[in-house]
């Protein structure tokens, strides 16, 4: 009687456990790190943080009305702060990924780095070392690249457009190779930006999206 007591009990538990299990698999966490596949972080500088631009008209603002087009479930939290180099990105990175275990990390960084001329070793060591540790939590990793204008000479603008890939191949994370692609290499490029000549236009943003899609849509499967 005790033992088939204990066998009604375990198949009840084994069922509440069952059910547990299914509706944590339905809210999108993961059991072996507990992080949520359906929430997406982005940490990048002002070209994400809506510099310039009235609120809600940035590329991340559109990524969330285009994930709830696509009846998508996931949720896109800005991290970005105009300003922001890829040491502060990394140095900000361990909270976001506590606080808010996303399952998707999008980098955004690197471009602060160049106008302020910091090395390209430690833009690269940074960019590594935000890939791993998001990754080190199971989040898939989206690094998006940026480059420099012309007058920052070839040598140094290939070195500094590469790096992006090569912290992307060194890590096995997606990679989107320029932002600005679409808006910048127009031939009617300055309608496309701020009076600054270095943020879009609101215009430009809706091409920014699409770019970034690009390499995020296959992430989200």
């Amino acid at each position: 009687m005790v033992w088939r007591a204990w066998r009604v009990t375990r198949r009840q538990g084994l069922a509440h456990c069952s059910f547990g299990l299914l509706a944590l698999l339905s809210s999108g966490l993961t059991l072996a790190q507990g992080i949520n596949r359906q929430q997406i972080v982005v940490v990048g500088d002002s070209l994400s943080a809506e510099y310039g631009l009235a609120a809600g008209t940035g590329w991340v603002a559109l990524l969330q009305d285009k994930l709830k087009a696509q009846k998508l479930p996931h949720q896109v939290r800005n991290a970005s702060i105009s300003g922001d180099t890829t040491a502060g990105g990394r140095s900000r990175l361990p909270a976001l990924l506590r606080d808010v275990k996303p399952g998707i990390v999008i980098i955004e960084l690197g471009g602060n780095d160049a106008l302020r001329g910091l090395p390209l070793k430690s833009t690269r060591e940074n960019l590594l070392a935000m890939t791993e540790a998001a990754q080190a939590t199971g989040a898939k990793v989206l690094i998006v690249g940026m480059q420099v204008p012309p007058n920052y000479g070839p040598s140094y603008g290939r070195e500094f457009a590469g790096l992006f890939a090569e912290v992307a191949q060194a890590r096995k994370a997606a990679l989107v190779p320029f932002l600005l692609a679409g808006v910048a290499d127009r031939a009617d490029a300055m309608e496309w930006f701020q009076p600054d000549r270095i943020h879009p236009l609101a215009k430009a943003h809706p091409v920014m999206l699409e770019t970034v899609w690009q390499g995020l849509k296959p992430l989200l499967k």
